[in-house]
């Protein structure tokens, strides 16, 4: 098939390298890019920053990455559902930055929108305070929570047309689309590639223009 967005996994697994920092869509292992998770470690890339809600099961998901020692920090909203994240943080052997869900959402939605951050109330009067700056606005102070954006971003879609329009299904959408738009680089992997004119344009969570690569 001659399309320039569709790649072969060893094309995907070469785009992955030390230092880079990586958005990861999904939420609590439903319906994760594991296929794309899979090309990282394959790719022996290290030192990662990955930003994603959590930090996966053991030795599964983004626990994979995990497991396998690729990660230096996570930008996330928790580590609970995986013990081993939890054991090398208290070893001081990975960093964490935690953020409130909606917080963490935000910052990427503003990575994809062009937005420079968010402000928000949450966290102040915390420590909290002593990473952020504080605005006023209209007599109220605000923590700004600056954009998060990465190199790559790897997520999963429910359909993808030849152009690169995603569409979803149900609570498999999760972070999906904001994660999609929040990188340089926007790799997906679909269930089911479709021909064009098939996804509707009511359908689509993410033009086409957001996506550079698919794994189908």
């Amino acid at each position: 098939m001659n399309n320039p967005k569709i790649k072969r996994r060893e094309e995907i697994i070469s785009c992955f390298h030390d230092g880079q920092t990586i958005v990861i869509g999904g939420q609590a292992g439903a319906n994760l890019p594991y296929r794309l998770i899979e090309c990282i470690v394959d790719s022996g890339a290290k030192d990662l920053t990955i930003c994603s809600i959590d930090s996966g099961e053991l030795d599964r998901g983004i626990g994979r990455l995990i497991h396998a020692g690729a990660v230096a920090k996570m930008i996330t909203t928790h580590i609970g559902t995986n013990p081993e994240t939890a054991a090398l943080l208290a070893e001081g052997k990975i960093e964490i930055e935690f953020n409130p869900m909606g917080s963490y959402i935000e910052r990427l939605r503003c990575g994809g929108t062009g937005l420079g951050g968010v402000l928000t109330k949450t966290g102040l009067g915390t420590e909290v305070e002593s990473r952020r700056e504080i605005i006023r606005c209209n007599g109220e102070d605000y923590l700004l929570e600056p954009a998060l954006r990465g190199d790559i971003a790897i997520t999963r879609a429910r359909r993808a047309d030849p152009l690169g329009n995603l569409a979803y299904r149900g609570t498999g959408t999760a972070s999906h689309p904001i994660a999609a738009m929040a990188a340089d680089l926007s790799i997906v992997e679909c269930d089911h590639f479709c021909d064009l004119g098939e996804i509707s344009p009511d359908e689509v969570r993410v033009p086409g223009m957001f996506i550079d690569m698919i794994l189908i």
